[in-house]
């Protein structure tokens, strides 16, 4: 039984190497390493580092969470640096387990480097520096700090959100990215707002495949009204998903039909998008609204399929 429980340690430490090697090798910023941290520890991970005042603090499902004023002597903690003013820990009394302390040692190593790296100058597409331009919790001289070594200290910057975490877009610069939300214009200073609408956006934007049709770069300027569905609760029940659901699961044409007619300009349009003649895909819309309950050429059943097919994405993109 301690032969085994010995491999099991083994093997997750082994796990734990690789996965903050990873981390430091695309030079993750800290809120990635942190949230690492609580994850593979199944706790809440906090990084404190007070002489630069950052706090980062992240919950055992991987949520960024506020951190308590109150500190337990007790967590399991290694030092940052030798003065004790940058402290990684979790958030579990007693002494750490062999992998407790693997978790603790990587995700300092990769920690250090990143608090080294943005002290002092660092490339400009270092993601640790946009990570701190963008984080609505740091100081406002500390992200001023950060934006100065990105050079992106002009008014116009946007902030976008991208599946694996914040870019900065420069004025002028057109995005190149596979899927992403783009935030406003703003100076500097308001760039955790522009964040925050980037990532409003990127629930919007589609993967663009056959399953997830959809315009796959989305500003947040152009959303509008519709960015309110957003707000929308994740288990709030909507039937006319139900019915979009019931429709494409018995067809398989109708989720790129009902996309391509909603999003055309006219049925002929449509039709050439998808490589159909235009009475082949009156045919489809016609079962396609039998299927689903409800007219969809009429204006207001036009606009009601436009907005089944909004909720269905953002509910595949949470």
């Amino acid at each position: 039984m301690r032969l085994a429980a010995l491999d099991a340690d083994a093997g997750a430490a082994l796990r734990v190497i690789a996965y903050f090697d990873s981390l430091t090798e695309t030079r993750a910023g800290l809120q990635a390493i942190v949230r690492g941290a609580a994850v593979l520890a199944g706790c809440a991970a906090r990084l404190d580092d007070h002489g630069r005042r950052v706090h980062v603090r992240v919950d055992a499902e991987g949520n960024a969470a506020p951190a308590p004023e109150s500190v337990d002597a007790l967590w399991m903690r290694t030092l940052l640096v030798p003065d004790g003013s940058a402290v990684l820990a979790l958030e579990r009394t007693g002494e750490p387990g062999p992998v407790e302390a693997m978790i603790l040692e990587r995700a300092a190593g990769a920690a250090r480097a990143v608090l080294d790296r943005t002290r002092g100058r660092a490339p400009a597409a270092d993601p640790a520096l946009v990570e701190l331009a963008v984080d609505a919790s740091a100081p406002s001289d500390v992200r001023d700090q950060a934006v100065h070594q990105l050079n992106l200290a002009v008014a116009g910057v946007r902030a976008v959100a991208l599946p694996t975490g914040p870019a900065l877009l420069p004025p002028g610069v057109v995005p190149s990215w596979a899927r992403a939300g783009i935030g406003p214009a703003v100076v500097p200073a308001e760039l955790p707002a522009s964040y925050a609408a980037a990532r409003v956006a990127l629930r919007f934007a589609a993967d663009g495949t056959p399953e997830d049709p959809g315009p796959t770069v989305v500003r947040h300027d152009e959303l509008g009204a519709l960015a309110v569905l957003a707000d929308l609760p994740a288990g709030a029940d909507v039937p006319d998903l139900h019915r979009l659901e019931h429709a494409t699961t018995a067809a398989p044409w109708a989720l790129s039909t009902l996309y391509a007619y909603a999003d055309a300009a006219s049925l002929r349009a449509a039709a050439t998008a998808l490589r159909l003649h235009h009475s082949t895909l009156q045919d489809r819309i016609t079962q396609a609204a039998h299927l689903l309950g409800w007219p969809i050429t009429t204006p207001a059943g036009r606009l009601r399929l436009q907005v089944a097919l909004t909720l269905r994405r953002l509910r595949r993109h949470p």
